[in-house]
């Protein structure tokens, strides 16, 4: 079995949540994006950034406004709607629920 297509299933079930989380904190720019998703060792490329992007705005869960930029093409920003924040506060519960039963199970204590 292959570990690293695990891995990188794993972390692709979570993107959603995660991005979500993160422009619930402030509207982001893909490059944003990419920087924290980094810094919390999520290492992402914009081709698969964008399609999920377009199907989170397609969901209404974001928005996204124009702003030119001075030295390119304009920018992006991606802001999060109120049916985002509510479907984001689902995946919380859920987030939680989760790592509390995968933290019990995989406690060395309960083999």
């Amino acid at each position: 079995m292959n570990t690293e297509n695990t891995k990188a299933q794993m972390r692709k079930g979570i993107l959603e949540f995660c991005i979500l989380s993160l422009i619930d904190h402030r509207e982001m720019y893909v490059s944003d994006l990419i920087e924290e998703l980094k810094k919390g060792h999520l290492d992402v490329v914009e081709g698969t950034l964008y399609p999920l992007l377009t199907r989170l705005k397609n969901a209404e869960f974001l928005s996204y406004r124009w702003e030119e930029s001075t030295g390119g093409p304009p920018r992006k920003y991606y802001q999060i709607t109120e049916k985002g924040k509510s479907f984001l506060a689902e995946l919380q519960i859920t987030w939680t629920e989760l790592t509390v039963s995968v933290n019990k199970i995989t406690k060395p204590s309960n083999i």
